[in-house]
């Protein structure tokens, strides 16, 4: 977390000791701001009242676009949230470039550069959300590497470079690397892959991997490592699907489908609780996404916050968000560690956001529900071989921030033509509610979709006012099964005629697709706002505001603002000074926000696409905020690799 550097004291440690590497009062250490996960800072200068007056401050291009050409970077995502770590703000590139520039300036201190292939054989694809910091406490003071930089790869290296030259670490690991180790190896370069930042605690660097969903049953492991952060050596390691026959959660993986199966990989970002020793986990969904009879029973830990003891990885407790997932709704939003004021009690804990639009708000040390959560029965009515949960966990319908059902009424268009169309489509549906199972021959409705409510880029909490602000997606899809015979021949992922992107469910008897649910004119089938940023009292359980994000006037054929809400992926940050910072929007414009009222308060048009979080720091004096641009490889964002530091402007006194 990003705490103001005003004491004599850290003013004199820098001066006799170098830059602090991490004292909480200077910099913003982690991915999140922290380890807890909040995003917020303690930064003041930057108010309602000023905002307006904000400017760019300083402008760096990581040269990716000139060196691989933007026709390559089609097949990359830029995610990556910088961190300030000794003295230096740190930028990964999606291929892997990691980039330490000045704070006050942005001119570049030193690049290291993994050197990661060049020829992934499936378009999914270079990422590099983060880096984490550890400081070596038994290190001589200014040894190299007493203070490292942890760089995660995309071909599944965990890379340790000295945070003051940006040069290997040689004792850890061979060369200053470690490699991942597979039991399943990946079928192609990149269906495994390193991109979420790692955690550190007591010593150990934490990490998960991203797997390719939706491409075969028997996917790659999606095991938690844990490795020595001087050493590299291996220190444990703990799978979301047990195969451990002595594991109570191995039963709920029925007719022995624990050895088959893969995934259930973490694919977002960790949290900690260094105090407790607490690592939080959210999971994905077991393998394949969208039919689960190969993996008969309630699938645990897939799809599920998990809470591991730090030192050991030992399963301390956990919660799963979906039964048996057939609905790919991936825990994707980092967890939030939070102390809630509820009561006249201080209660510790940790918040989870979900793709249905749910909050789910747990006791930190015992999981035991802050507010409640219900087993509703939900639809059974699956195809022949799936296997249905009879019940799904709901939490207070104060804390379900998107509408559940859809019906042929909710149907909306811009003309009645097209609403008509709409409200046609919607009926020719499998509809049973949300957890409808999907289907074969026309599909089901998927009221949030498979990136809708919150997804990876994760909440932000300003604990002044009480607030957590989450970025919500609400655009429906279709979904369906479609029978081996049917699908015909091919390997991984293809998109048909009609716009279904089919996958393959290699090992199933069918293929799964999905398509948007969208009017004739190429818009959601459902009334706006199609994006969201939202407000929630987590002291009291319910939203405090909530307004759209983004606009549809580039999309129109002359300039107009509507602010119909857009399709987003990336997060927000808070500050003490009561401004929220976003962009994520397709749109391309970097906003601010009034924390306490939802008010847009400043907008700027950003060079490129900005599907990613920002960061927030002082430096020479003034508040920075600082967003890194560039393509993302669903939302099709204009290729760039721009990176952009705003600032109020300097004063002469």
């Amino acid at each position: 977390m990003l705490r103001r550097s005003a004491s004599v004291l850290a003013a004199l440690c820098v001066v006799v000791f170098g830059p602090l590497a991490w004292a909480e009062e200077t910099t913003w250490t982690h991915y999140g701001g922290d380890p807890e996960g909040t995003r917020h800072s303690t930064a003041t200068k930057i108010t309602p009242e000023n905002v307006g007056e904000l400017e760019v401050a300083w402008q760096f291009s990581t040269g990716e676009v000139e060196r691989l050409g933007e026709a390559f970077l089609t097949n990359s995502s830029t995610q990556n949230t910088p961190t300030l770590v000794g003295g230096n703000v740190l930028v990964c590139s999606p291929m892997n470039r990691l980039f330490a520039l000045d704070p006050a300036t942005g001119k570049q201190v030193w690049m290291f550069d993994a050197e990661v292939p060049t020829d992934f054989e499936s378009p999914f694809h270079y990422n590099c959300r983060g880096v984490a910091p550890w400081q070596d406490t038994d290190a001589e003071e200014g040894a190299h590497c007493a203070l490292r930089i942890i760089m995660p790869t995309v071909d599944a290296r965990l890379i340790a470079l000295d945070a003051a030259t940006g040069t290997r670490c040689e004792g850890f690991g061979a060369n200053g690397e470690v490699h991942i180790p597979q039991e399943v190896m990946p079928l192609w370069k990149g269906e495994l892959k390193l991109a979420s930042a790692p955690v550190v605690l007591n010593d150990l660097i934490v990490t998960g991997s991203i797997i390719m969903d939706n491409f075969r049953a028997r996917a790659p492991m999606g095991t938690i490592f844990a490795f020595d952060a001087r050493s590299g050596e291996a220190s444990w390691q703990w799978d979301p699907i047990p195969r451990d026959e002595t594991d109570p959660a191995y039963a709920t993986w029925e007719d022995g489908s624990a050895e088959t199966t893969g995934a259930a990989n973490m694919w977002s970002t960790m949290v900690v609780d260094e105090e407790r020793d607490l690592v939080f986990v959210p999971t994905s969904s077991g393998a394949p996404d969208f039919y689960g009879g190969e993996r008969p029973g309630n699938n645990l830990y897939s799809s599920s916050l998990v809470v591991l003891k730090g030192t050991t990885g030992e399963v301390v407790w956990h919660h799963q968000i979906v039964h048996h997932d057939i609905w790919d709704f991936d825990v994707s939003s980092p967890p939030l560690l939070v102390d809630l004021e509820k009561d006249g009690e201080t209660i510790p804990a940790v918040v989870q956001n979900t793709k249905q639009g749910f909050v789910f708000v747990y006791h930190r040390e015992t999981g035991e529900p802050i507010y409640p959560i219900e087993e509703k029965p939900v639809p059974q009515s699956a195809e022949p071989g799936e296997w249905v949960a009879k019940t799904q966990p709901y939490p207070i319908e104060s804390l379900r921030l998107l509408k559940t059902d859809l019906t042929p009424d909710d149907a909306w268009g811009f003309s009645f033509l097209d609403r008509a169309a709409c409200k046609d489509l919607i009926a020719s549906l499998k509809n049973e509610g949300m957890f409808t199972p999907p289907s074969v021959g026309n599909g089901t409705l998927f009221p949030q979709g498979n990136s809708g409510g919150a997804n990876w880029g994760g909440p932000a909490f300003d604990p002044n006012r009480r607030l957590m602000l989450v970025n919500l997606n609400n655009v429906p899809q279709m979904i369906k099964l479609i029978p081996r015979a049917e699908a015909g021949d091919f390997e991984g992922m293809r998109i048909s005629a009609d716009g279904w992107v089919i996958s393959e469910h290699r090992g199933t008897p069918y293929a799964g697709a999905t398509k948007w649910l969208l009017s004739p004119f190429g818009a959601p089938c459902i009334e706006p706002p199609w994006g969201e940023l939202v407000a929630v009292d987590l002291d009291k359980g319910e939203v405090a505001w909530r307004t759209p994000l983004g606009s549809l006037e580039h999309y129109l054929p002359v300039p107009f603002e509507w602010n119909t809400g857009t399709p987003n992926i990336g997060g927000p940050v808070t500050t003490a000074g009561g401004v929220t910072f976003i962009g994520a929007a397709i749109d391309q414009y970097f906003r601010a926000y009034d924390t306490a009222t939802g008010e847009e308060l400043w907008r700027y048009k950003m060079p490129a696409g900005q599907s990613t979080t920002p960061m927030v720091y002082e430096a020479d004096g003034r508040q920075f905020i600082v967003m890194v641009t560039g393509h993302h490889l669903y939302f099709g964002a204009p290729v760039g690799d721009a990176v952009v530091a705003f600032a109020l402007p300097k004063r002469s006194d």
